[in-house]
């Protein structure tokens, strides 16, 4: 009798050798620890409440721009998290506060991009509330079973008894049972990550900017464990995986010269003119250029 194969990527917990600095260097960038026993987990907690105000924005991950490929192998359309799944003001740990003007300022200036133009991709993947978190150390997911199961055929793994041994990745969110899309959506991650940690991270779609778990090596992650961890950590980190992810696939000139049509075939896939992807993006641009305007801004 075979067992499933339960293959777990290797943590990479340190930076990458490669790192490139595009912005003022940060104070201190540490990872958030995974969860651990009650009495260690209060220690980290407190530990970092006390150096949470060090904590900025800082290095974007860089790698050697790959060929280029579109986003989606493809990228259904995924929608943002309900607004009252996700985290109001107050309740964001310091360590992941929200994405600052300078923030967008610093990034559009080493991507040689508008603020507008990125804030665009924001409204369409993550919403109007623009936050990458549902919860603590949570970054707004979508898993997609489809894409799960392209994994796992992909690195040669059976699901075949995990529709038994693990029903609910098979099945519809139960936001009845967990009290939210983003929770649903995380209990069929987490129990994907059980039978096959690689597949599932590449089966879903991750943070503000819905990059799917496939493409972490061109986001300038050095392993998908990394990926998951810098997309766990802070906005910011999402915001510089994006940055990466745009450069490195070519991207970069089309958002740059506000091409939506052929920035969001790329981004979106082949279906996004069915899905209006790019007329949105186009209104979203708009909006954000009308809103610099009444603000004074260049």
């Amino acid at each position: 009798m075979t067992k499933t194969a339960t293959t777990k990527v290797s943590p990479k917990p340190h930076y990458p050798s490669n790192i490139t600095r595009v912005c003022p260097p940060p104070r201190d960038r540490r990872l958030i620890p995974k969860p651990r026993p009650m009495i260690k987990h209060i220690i980290i907690m407190a530990a970092f409440a006390l150096t949470a105000p060090q904590l900025a924005n800082g290095e974007t991950y860089k790698t050697h721009a790959a060929p280029h490929k579109t986003h989606a192998e493809s990228h259904a359309t995924h929608t943002a998290a309900p607004a009252d799944t996700l985290q109001s003001e107050s309740q964001i740990p310091e360590r992941q506060t929200r994405l600052t003007e300078e923030d967008y300022r610093e990034v559009a200036e080493a991507l040689d991009v508008e603020v507008a133009a990125i804030k665009a991709v924001v409204d369409i993947e993550a919403g109007r509330t623009h936050q990458g978190f549902w919860a603590q150390d949570k970054p707004v997911i979508n898993f997609d079973l489809a894409m799960f199961r392209r994994m796992a055929a992909r690195n040669k793994v059976s699901l075949t008894k995990a529709t038994k041994t693990h029903p609910v990745i098979f099945s519809r969110p139960n936001v009845a049972r967990y009290g939210s899309q983003q929770a649903a959506q995380q209990a069929r991650l987490d129990a994907a990550r059980e039978i096959h940690d690689l597949s599932a991270i590449q089966g879903t779609f991750w943070g503000m900017f819905q990059i799917g778990g496939f493409n972490w090596k061109k986001c300038g992650a050095e392993s998908p464990e990394q990926f998951v961890e810098l997309m766990s950590r802070s906005e910011r980190d999402q915001l510089d995986l994006f940055a990466n992810f745009v450069r490195n696939t070519g991207m970069q000139p089309f958002l740059k010269a506000k091409n939506w049509a052929a920035f969001a075939k790329r981004y979106n896939g082949n279906s996004y003119a069915a899905r209006g992807y790019h007329t949105r993006l186009a209104q979203a641009y708009a909006k954000h250029k009308q809103k610099e305007k009444s603000n004074g801004e260049s």
